[in-house]
């Protein structure tokens, strides 16, 4: 469960991650462009794809886009693409996870860790659990130091969707769609205040946040 499929044009940064992940004890296969990508990724089992946006032929994002019409395989952006709107559309169309170039391997070892723990893990998991709380997703119920604590419905949903979600970055436009609908998913504003309200309730040090943590200007994600 460890074949990675590195898509990228610079044929050096395809050998020095082809080397490090061989390393880690990675089967590693390369593609130069998108469409040798999406073939590649059909006639080989993969577990992982870590992609370039800036490909010569089709853009990373069609890529993804292509890639999700027939495959739910976790995807890695590796990107010199700084912008948040490239990280939200990537996101968007189905990316799990963004780093951006220049880049530590010790980062994107890590990243790639999570990814695989998820992909093998069962789809239902009823009970998550953090050092600081415990959200039982079968029963609606969130406790802290063992008592009860009271969530809004919205409140609610958003934990549900970041909880299911552990270490994966989901957009502020994720979030308002599926929580508000599809008509609000430019009110960033709904969502600093009821992150700021479940903070309140559910971290140790709401100002410093351990588990409901802020990608700033892209979305939120649920470290466990």
């Amino acid at each position: 469960m460890n074949n990675v499929l590195v898509v990228d044009d610079d044929a050096h940064i395809r050998s020095a991650l082809g080397i490090t992940l061989r390393a880690n004890g990675y089967t590693v296969s390369t593609a130069p462009d998108g469409e040798s990508a999406l073939v590649s990724a059909a006639q080989h089992p993969v577990n992982v794809v870590i992609l370039d946006l800036g490909l010569p032929d089709i853009d990373g994002t069609t890529v993804i886009t292509r890639l999700r019409k027939w495959s739910g395989v976790p995807i890695l952006v590796l990107s010199a693409r700084h912008g948040s709107n490239d990280k939200v559309q990537a996101l968007d169309a189905g990316a799990d996870d963004y780093i951006t170039k220049p880049f530590g391997f010790d980062e994107l070892l890590a990243r790639l860790r999570a990814l695989l723990r998820r992909s093998l893990e069962p789809d239902e998991t009823p009970v998550i659990t953090t050092d600081a709380f415990t959200v039982d997703l079968a029963l609606h119920r969130v406790l802290r130091d063992g008592k009860d604590v009271s969530l809004t419905p919205t409140e609610w949903n958003i934990l549900e969707l970041l909880v299911c979600n552990p270490e994966k970055l989901i957009t502020q436009q994720q979030l308002l769609s599926e929580v508000w609908g599809a008509a609000y998913g430019k009110e960033a504003n709904y969502l600093r205040v009821y992150m700021a309200q479940l903070r309140r309730k559910l971290e140790p040090e709401p100002g410093n946040p351990r588990h409901l943590l802020t990608e700033s200007g892209i979305g939120y994600r649920f470290q466990p």
